[in-house]
């Protein structure tokens, strides 16, 4: 067992998480496509890195209004009331869509801001980061042929 395999693939997913432009797909593909490791181990380490990336961004959110009226700030007020008004009328719900490219990195931002329980953010997410990881192995694998 090659454990920087392992830890390459969960900063690979934990980064793409985050606001960062990396692309954990691509490296969950390649590493699918060598097969030395077990399929669910590497789903696995990809769910666990990109679920904890997605918690960074909980925590960013939580504590980053505090800076908002800040000429830096990077999102506007009217932006970020119209992002806490459609979180708060989806709800918990939407975050079934943090798998998703460009609006899901936000979407988790906004639930720290919301004050989404930690505990239930990170069940929900995690579930959809392991969705997609599924579905990528799959395809991969031509499980979906």
């Amino acid at each position: 067992m090659n454990l920087a395999v392992y830890f390459g693939l969960f900063f690979s997913a934990f980064g793409a998480a985050t606001l960062l432009p990396l692309q954990s797909e691509a490296v969950l593909t390649g590493l699918l496509i060598l097969g030395k490791q077990p399929v669910w181990a590497l789903v696995a380490v990809a769910t666990a890195g990109n679920t904890l990336g997605a918690v960074v961004n909980w925590f960013l959110g939580r504590y980053i209004e505090r800076w908002r009226r800040k000429p830096w700030f990077p999102v506007g007020e009217h932006k970020l009331a119209r992002a806490q008004r459609g979180y708060h009328r989806y709800g918990r719900w939407s975050l079934l869509l943090s798998w998703m490219p460009v609006i899901g990195d936000p979407l988790t931002v906004i639930a720290g801001v919301m004050r989404q329980p930690l505990l239930s953010f990170v069940l929900i997410v995690a579930i959809a980061k392991l969705g997609r990881y599924l579905v990528v192995a799959a395809i991969t694998l031509g499980l979906f042929a």
